[in-house]
């Protein structure tokens, strides 16, 4: 049982390492918002088949 009780205490711990860090990502994260544009070479469009 001790094994048990270790082994669903380090996935607990785990799981709230996980949680933490998304929190953290979320809360102190910002994007940068741009537009994009990439200019596609016509070469790539018209391919011979």
């Amino acid at each position: 049982m001790p094994t048990l009780f270790r082994l669903l205490a380090t996935l607990g711990i785990l799981a709230g390492l996980a949680y933490g860090g998304m929190f953290a990502l979320v809360k102190y994260v910002e994007p940068k918002k741009g537009e994009i544009s990439v200019r596609v070479p016509v070469e790539k469009l018209n391919k011979p088949q």
